[in-house]
């Protein structure tokens, strides 16, 4: 059912009788009810017991998910003499020796665990049997060239078959995988790879975006030799079928290095924290941290929120429009642990049509989708009705992150996609690899709001004195230690960098940088990045609130707010980027400050309003005010090679109306 009342008391979606009771999350609560002896009426109530008891919540999903390990685990948490309770120095499931690999590669039969899509219109179909079977034979010759437990490979990789081979390759080893996209320049591959000296880099010769080829050999070329770690370079073709190599030393093509007769995978077994993978912050304050994220906590975390969270089963068909550089990209690779099939995109997603990716959810039959809010937004801008343009017929469930989803693409979902969905905004990040917020299969979904916190993280809002609020604004924390912390940060031996990242603002808790609000819904609300706040007046204010109400403004296509230092205070300056046909006038300023002031506070309303060709975002989407902030203020923006449009500053740096 739907209703698309206006009110947050009244949900717009509400999961029916027979889909609650058929639910993994209504069994895990029926199973802890029967062999703990407690009563969970509900979500809030299995949240409760999830993270009041800890260890004992997290040691059943061990179980509940039939985790494949050598060896069980001795204890579920423990913490350093000296050390306890500290939750930086938190030991999940000391004793078990696992591997990461071997449990997403269970299946083994002709069901398609891979469907490889990408904007040229190229569709190829994988199933578990042959995936298995490449897997094993990258494991044979990465073996051959060398690689241990504990080497990294790396790759710049599109969303291809290529990609999760590499990773499930280096995983079944011990070794780390580390991956960013092909649109990543020099100088962003070399930032992020040279810190961590990979043995071995799998890579393209090229991708294509909104229909041009674009060849990477060259850059390859260049990467490839100032990465001294670096034994051999695999370059496979995406854009021709046998690209030549010659640019490239120490190169060999991708079907040459695979050229042997392994059949069978010896997946190495390792401590549950032995790392997995490297991600990189967005490094737009300077060179990217390296974060490794543990085999155990990442395949524990992400099982629980596949199969708990989104209600995932072999039978579905998973797709999340991502690149390799962003970690939504790890998160569905996990969704092979389930068994279900997963979609991989690679390419513009409005390209060759503007209805390109809703198109593959028709014909592969997805149930699960999962994108970004902008993504979402666009759609609405630009006029698509996917609900009446395509039957749709399996899709259950639309995911979305990245940034906060307004009221209005809430109802556009529901309005324009299908009325029957689990609409999760979800929001976590690379810092975890998961999510803190996120769906609930058993819960309805209220405008605006993220319908539930995560089974085992005890986050709260603290409030500026630090106390926990709801119903108000504050900084997003989790008070216990989860199981996918990541294990350190690269190059950080003493933890320093690691500890001041998360745990310098509260005493043992972990800050997350997110400014967020509680409702009582028992739902969240991200109103931006902490670091992006606005304090006019001493008011603080999040982004993504006047965005919200900025972008309800039809000639509007996007926004960005910074607050810039002024006669002693802060005042809000607003760049608009505009539909095709509108410019921005007396009129249209006034129209926006109007639709801020009623739907909003006088507080939020801007005191600068100024059209920009292009706003600066990362590679993952994301609009960068701290950036832009930067300029205005003279300060150097520290690392532009994280942004994906750096050339869209120049407007900022030009700007004289900021300095009268």
């Amino acid at each position: 059912m739907a209703n698309h009342a206006h009110s947050s008391s009244t949900p717009l979606w509400q999961p029916s009788e027979g889909r609650i009771a058929a639910s993994q999350m209504t069994a895990l609560m029926r199973r802890l009810e029967r062999d703990h002896d407690v009563t969970l009426k509900d979500y809030a109530a299995l949240h409760a017991f999830s993270v009041d008891q800890l260890e004992t919540f997290w040691s059943e999903l061990w179980g509940d998910f039939n985790l494949i390990a050598l060896e069980a685990p001795d204890k579920t948490l423990s913490f350093p003499k000296g050390q306890d309770g500290r939750m930086e120095h938190a030991t999940w499931f000391e004793g078990a020796r696992l591997n990461y690999a071997a449990n997403c590669l269970w299946r083994r039969d002709d069901a398609p665990a891979l469907i490889c899509r990408d904007e040229r219109g190229r569709r190829e179909s994988i199933s578990y049997y042959a995936l298995y079977d490449e897997v094993a034979k990258l494991v044979c010759a990465l073996e051959a060239a060398g690689v241990t437990a504990g080497d990294r490979v790396a790759g710049i990789v599109p969303n291809s078959k290529h990609a999760v081979i590499g990773l499930l390759a280096s995983a079944s080893l011990g070794a780390i995988w580390s991956s960013c996209s092909p649109d990543f320049g020099e100088a962003g591959i070399l930032d992020r790879f040279s810190q961590i000296e990979p043995k071995v880099l799998i890579a393209c010769d090229g991708y294509s975006w909104g229909g041009k080829a674009i060849d990477i050999r060259e850059r390859l070329g260049k990467v490839s030799a100032q990465l001294e770690s670096v034994v051999t370079t695999v370059v496979f073709g995406f854009l021709e079928d046998e690209p030549d190599l010659e640019a490239i030393e120490k190169s060999v093509r991708w079907e040459t290095f695979l050229e042997n007769d392994a059949y069978e995978i010896d997946f190495r077994a390792q401590a549950f924290d032995h790392p997995l993978y490297i991600l990189y912050s967005s490094g737009t304050t300077g060179v990217p941290k390296c974060i490794v994220h543990g085999a155990g906590g990442s395949l524990l975390q992400h099982l629980k929120e596949h199969r708990l969270h989104v209600d995932l089963d072999r039978d579905d068909v998973l797709f999340f429009y991502t690149t390799c550089g962003w970690m939504m990209w790890n998160w569905l690779v996990s969704g092979l642990a389930t068994g279900s099939t997963l979609v991989l995109y690679d390419g513009m997603p409005l390209h060759p049509s503007k209805d390109a990716l809703w198109r593959i959810i028709d014909e592969d039959q997805v149930s699960v989708f999962g994108t970004s809010a902008r993504y979402i937004a666009t759609c609405e801008k630009e006029g698509l009705k996917p609900g009446r343009e395509f039957e749709l017929s399996a899709l259950r469930a639309i995911l979305s992150t990245g940034s906060a989803l307004s009221h209005e693409s809430f109802d556009y979902v529901y309005e324009d996609i299908g009325s029957d969905l689990m609409l999760g905004s979800i929001s976590g990040g690379t810092d975890i690899v998961s999510c803190f917020a996120l769906s609930c299969p058993i819960k309805p979904v209220y405008r605006g709001e993220l319908q539930c916190l995560g089974l085992g993280m005890d986050v709260a809002v603290f409030d500026e004195a630090g106390e926990p609020v709801v119903g108000e604004k504050g900084e997003l924390v989790c008070r216990k230690p989860f199981p996918c912390m990541p294990v350190k940060f690269w190059n950080d031996p003493e933890g320093t960098r690691f500890h001041g990242a998360y745990f310098e603002e509260f005493d043992n808790i972990w800050a997350h940088g997110d400014f967020a609000e509680l409702t009582p819904n028992g739902g969240v609300i991200i109103h931006g990045r902490s670091d992006a706040l606005l304090k006019p007046g001493g008011v603080r204010i999040g982004t993504a609130e006047i965005y919200r109400q900025v972008e309800k403004v039809e000639a509007v296509k996007e926004a960005l707010c910074i607050g810039q230092q002024w006669d002693g205070d802060m005042r809000l300056v607003l760049f608009v980027t505009l539909k095709e046909g509108h410019e921005l006038d007396e009129a249209l300023a006034q129209s926006i400050r109007t639709t801020v002031r009623e739907n909003a506070t006088p507080r939020h309303v801007p005191s600068i309003i100024l059209e920009a060709p292009e706003l600066p975002r990362t590679r993952s989407g994301k609009l960068v005010e701290l950036a832009v902030t930067d300029v205005v203020h003279g300060r150097p923006v520290k690392n532009k090679e994280a942004l994906a449009n750096p050339d869209a500053l120049a407007f900022f740096e030009s700007l004289e109306a900021l300095s009268n």
